[in-house]
């Protein structure tokens, strides 16, 4: 049923109530009979015309975005998509993936997460039951004295009944798309714990990463350290001697503490680090979980490239997406429900039992009871309320199509970040690799002509500062290209894909 017009803003909510009920057996099965032909057909007309919707039909708003993702190609067509990629076999490595499922396990995040899906379902199934009539049996006794001076018999009168309980007739779809917004925010919720595993998996490979970073810049500053001070002592011999200048001697002292103070640093960094990982695990770091990390992250299996694919897939694998868009489902089914509000409501009440002076008597024959009281509520003035209600439910609307755009146009940020650091990272190491190559075969000549007395100290401690700076960027240089390679995976959806 389609609906274009609402009735007036003008409410006052008249309640027409007809309580059937009859005072002997005759009459009540006489007056029985007849309403309950009229009954069963309002019943039946009812159920032709519950489930009409005044919501307005649902449409999929257009990108926001590009046609295309910088820096990509389109994915060649035997290339899965990311999302579909399981986790176990992006992040090969048996110390990650073992960190991957305690966190999978003990996250409390991901536990609330879990947890808002089964207290979505149930607010779903609360809504779709006020679908459905509510049968209630009782039974009742009354004991009363006709006189208040206390003469006269005792009158009692037993009762059992089943009946159905104010049951709303869905004639206008109000509850239908209650129910709908119900379900939207459950399949929202569901499409939210995806993204929440998908954010937990790569922060926790973020961390590891992190970690093994932090031992790698340790080893780099130990070896930096232990160069420093024996030039320190080369220099003080030297400047005892009167070779050396006290210059030499004091930049010497100066540039060893530098080491020593950023060994500490990172010492004190990477214990945070740790701590962090700890806290997405919600358990203790296995001490497992970085053996061998000093060969450093070159060490590591290599993660594999991914292809970008079409701003068009991340509406079907970006679980983030997914929710935004039935957030807005559900806030367009609200409409239908505000719609409704205009129109009259119908309710039913039954009940048929027994009625007797006697317990003994409670089921002979002429004891039955019954009665049937349907009820229209209809809105003639209610200052407003309705069309406040209409007014609030569409920009609601507005407001999850905004989300929603917001939604693809981060999206389509990320990965596009993602996709830049792939095309640009390579070569950056590259260069940075060379440059440490070279800064290691200066500092090595520098040293020997110290030595032989044809360098200054100063130029040898200028060679181990430049060669520390351009070893410590070529490491976090593969620290932001591994990581990148990370983010790149859970922009384009992969992380709760799993074997």
């Amino acid at each position: 049923m389609k609906v274009n017009r609402h009735t007036p803003r003008l409410a006052h909510f008249v309640s027409l109530s007809t309580p059937l009920q009859g005072a002997t057996p005759a009459a009540r099965q006489s007056r029985f009979r007849g309403v309950s032909r009229t009954g069963l057909s309002a019943v039946a007309a009812a159920l032709v015309l519950a489930g009409c919707s005044l919501a307005p039909k649902y449409e999929r708003p257009e990108l926001p975005v590009p046609s295309a993702f910088p820096n990509t190609a389109a994915p060649a067509a035997q290339q899965p998509p990311a999302a579909t990629i399981a986790w176990q076999d992006y992040f090969t490595d048996p110390r990650l993936a073992k960190l991957i499922e305690i966190a999978l396990a003990n996250n409390r995040d991901l536990r609330v997460s879990v947890l808002n899906i089964e207290q979505a379902r149930a607010q779903f199934q609360i809504q779709r039951s006020a679908l459905f009539p509510t049968l209630n049996a009782s039974a009742s006794q009354t004991r009363q004295r006709p006189s208040a001076t206390g003469i006269g018999n005792v009158s009692e009168v037993d009762q059992v009944s089943v009946g159905i309980t104010s049951w709303e007739i869905d004639f206008f779809g109000r509850i239908t798309s209650l129910k709908d917004a119900a379900l939207a925010q459950y399949l929202a919720t569901e499409e939210s714990r995806k993204a929440a595993q998908i954010s937990l998996v790569s922060a926790v490979a973020t961390g590891w990463l992190t970690v093994l970073s932090d031992d790698e810049f340790l080893e780099i500053t130990r070896r930096t350290m232990e160069t420093r001070d024996e030039s320190l002592k080369l220099t003080k011999l030297r400047f005892d001697n009167g070779v050396a200048s006290e210059i030499d001697y004091r930049f010497a002292e100066s540039q060893a503490e530098t080491a020593r103070a950023a060994y500490a640093q990172q010492q004190r960094l990477r214990m945070q680090d740790e701590n962090a990982l700890a806290l997405l695990l919600g358990s203790p770091v296995p001490p497992e979980a970085f053996a061998g990390s000093a060969a450093g992250l070159q060490a590591l299996a290599p993660i594999q490239d991914l292809p970008g694919g079409l701003p068009s897939d991340l509406l079907t694998e970006r679980p983030d997406i997914r929710a935004a868009e039935q957030q807005l489902i559900a806030a367009n089914a609200n409409i239908g429900a505000a719609r409704a509000a205009f129109f009259p409501r119908v309710t039913l009440t039954t009940s048929i039992g027994t009625a007797s002076n006697e317990f003994s008597g409670l089921f002979q024959s002429g004891t039955k009871a019954w009665s049937f009281a349907p009820a229209i509520t209809l809105p003639i003035f209610d200052a407003g309320r309705n069309r406040a209600g209409l007014d609030s439910a569409q920009a609601q609307r507005e407001i999850a199509v905004a989300q929603y755009e917001k939604a693809i146009q981060t999206a389509f940020r990320e990965v596009a970040d993602a996709l830049a650091g792939q095309a640009t990272y390579d070569e950056q190491l590259r260069a940075l690799i060379a440059q440490a190559n070279a800064e290691e075969i200066r500092f090595k000549l520098s040293d020997m002509r110290y030595r032989n007395g044809i360098a200054s100290g100063l130029d040898l401690l200028d060679a181990q500062r430049s060669l520390y700076t351009a070893q410590l960027a070529t490491a976090q240089a593969r620290q932001a290209k591994l990581q990148n390679q990370v983010a790149l995976y859970k922009t384009l959806g992969g992380g709760w894909s799993t074997r």
